[in-house]
């Protein structure tokens, strides 16, 4: 097994990691707490948000990582920021509670929280909750996985294996994420674990390497939240050679860690509320990759590409604009664009009769634009997805 090896599977599939989801009362009728747990302790790592707003959780959970965890608790209904000193206790109450249940320090308790802004948490309803969860630990990563969904249409789980050390190391791990969907750190909710025995700060430099690669390359609407927050747990139980620096040993980790990252936030994009297409935006031939990164960015959020892509109509002129918006170096006669692998400009110029073959590329769930400027090797990929009726009717009733 000298490669990555993708395999069915959630948080619970790495040897040593339990999870539960329960209904504590937050939302009516769904489940809406989650509880990860390790048998072992656990090296912790973990990525947050750059909004300036921060989720009380946030607050919390970024200052025990990187370091040691054992459990992450994650309630949906109710995202527990603008709530001032109160929120910030509750969190800390939560992890509290959790370590309580489970006899361990509650420093190795990180906490999650995504739903509805600026409303308290009801307690009361936390703490059945976690009385509860506790006692139904078991290879229940599905439950987990759906507890943490907000408008999300199906819950989003992944695994991966590869040999490391003549040893079988296994990631796995799930994600929420619908709405408010745009690269900033972590743009989701996201727990993955594993069995790989890594010293914490290594940890840390593969889970953000994979961030940056996966998550931090996906949008759906341009808003990111308050509550973003990935987090990796790696408990040993493999027995491979602790991992304490860069090496093959890190290597093969990390394409396990990016393959489970790439799916989970492909799987946040095709989720995207209303979306009906997954689109990927491939930027080449740029000066740099940061200017590949500009122009790609500036396609995947543009509303009228986005639109367009939902109506099948291949106006390529939007990109054209995007591009040239972007702030990446663009020398216009040097452009050329395909979508769907059918090239509709080059040079600057639409390519005649190609509009009607590209129509028929947009009918498919799966739509390739790709982007050449022309101008040297930088190259960049993101997702996004169409934009349609459905996200409107989603968010303008949000909290009714």
């Amino acid at each position: 097994m000298n490669g990555v090896e993708r395999i069915e599977g959630t948080v619970t599939t790495p040897k040593g990691f339990l999870a539960a989801g329960v209904n504590c009362g937050i939302k009516r009728g769904s489940l809406d707490l989650a509880l990860v747990y390790s048998t072992t302790l656990a090296a912790a790592a973990g990525v947050f948000t750059r909004n300036q707003v921060k989720a009380a959780p946030v607050l919390l959970s970024r200052q025990r990582v990187p370091g040691h965890a054992q459990a992450i608790v994650i309630n949906s209904g109710n995202a527990n920021a603008c709530t001032g000193h109160q929120g910030l206790a509750d969190a800390e109450e939560m992890a509290r509670l959790v370590a309580e249940s489970l006899g361990i320090p509650p420093q190795h308790v990180l906490v999650a929280s995504t739903g509805v802004i600026g409303v308290p948490l009801p307690m009361e309803a936390v703490r059945r909750g976690i009385a509860l969860i506790t006692k139904v630990l078991g290879p229940r990563g599905e439950e987990a996985a759906r507890a943490i969904m907000t408008t999300d249409s199906f819950p989003k789980m992944a695994a991966a294996r590869v040999e490391i050390d003549g040893k079988v190391v296994t990631v796995g791990g799930m994600a929420k994420g619908a709405g408010m969907i745009h690269p900033s750190m972590a743009t989701t909710l996201c727990v993955m674990t594993t069995d790989a025995a890594v010293e914490p700060h290594v940890l840390q430099s593969c889970l953000r390497r994979a961030i940056d690669r996966t998550f931090n390359a996906i949008t759906v609407d341009g808003d990111t939240s308050t509550n973003d927050s990935a987090f990796l747990l790696a408990n040993g139980l493999a027995g491979n050679s602790l991992i304490r620096e860069e090496g093959e040993g890190l290597g093969r980790l990390q394409a396990a860690v990016d393959a489970v990252a790439g799916e989970l936030s492909k799987l946040v994009v095709r989720d995207g509320e209303g979306a009906t297409k997954l689109v990927e935006v491939q930027v080449k031939g740029a000066a740099d990759d940061a200017d590949a990164r500009k122009a790609a960015e500036a396609i995947a959020t543009s509303l009228l590409v986005k639109t367009a892509i939902y109506g099948g109509e291949p106006n390529w002129g939007r990109i054209m604009a995007a591009v040239g918006r972007s702030g990446a170096r663009v020398q216009e006669d040097r452009i050329s664009i395909s979508i769907g692998g059918e090239t509709v400009v080059v040079g600057g110029l639409g390519v005649p009769g190609a509009f009607e073959a590209a129509g028929s590329a947009l009918k498919g769930k799966e739509v390739v634009i790709t982007v050449d400027l022309g101008l040297g090797e930088g190259e960049a990929t993101m997702w996004t997805c169409d934009l349609t009726e459905e996200y409107v009717r989603l968010n303008s009733g949000y909290m009714t």
